[in-house]
């Protein structure tokens, strides 16, 4: 009589699978917290000017966003190829600029309005006619505010 016995020939065992529920757990808390959404779908060409000297912007939340450039190759067709301006998700004519601050300045409470500021993300290539008539209608509503977002970088990258 023999002590051992020999291993049985079968299948490879089967994997347990009682952790897989808390590893699906970890990775969906992980992408939510992790993951930011997005505030605009970019309507505009916006490959934005070069400057070396830049500011960081502290409260994000006070800063009311323009976007102006070409409309980029999938709006062409409705939206033409000269410069446009983009408000949150839709392109705007200028005049919309002044109600378009006014409501946003409505969102804010009173005591941060004076804090506002205008970020303008003008592509590099927008005619300074266009920048001009926005910086009018901003100044018509009081918004003296203004920032102009840029990349940062040295201007030798731009001029060889």
């Amino acid at each position: 009589m023999s002590k051992f016995n020999k291993k049985k020939k079968g299948g490879i065992p089967s994997i347990s699978t009682a952790s897989l529920p808390d590893i699906v757990f970890m990775l969906l808390f992980f992408f939510m917290v992790a993951t930011t959404m997005r505030q605009n779908t970019l309507m505009v060409a916006n490959k934005l000017p070069i400057a070396d000297q830049v500011e960081k912007l502290e409260k994000k939340d006070l800063v009311i966003y323009i976007y102006a450039g070409k409309p980029s190759s999938r709006y062409q067709s409705n939206a033409g190829t000269e410069g446009r301006v983009q408000l949150n998700d839709k392109f705007a004519s200028l005049e919309d600029i002044q109600s378009y601050v006014l409501a946003e300045r409505n969102k804010m409470r009173e005591e941060l309005v004076p804090f506002q500021v205008t970020a303008l993300k003008i592509d590099g290539q927008t005619n300074m006619g266009l920048v001009g008539d926005i910086k009018k209608e901003l100044r018509a509503v009081q918004a003296l505010k203004v920032n102009y977002t840029t990349r940062t970088g040295a201007l030798s990258d731009v001029f060889h």
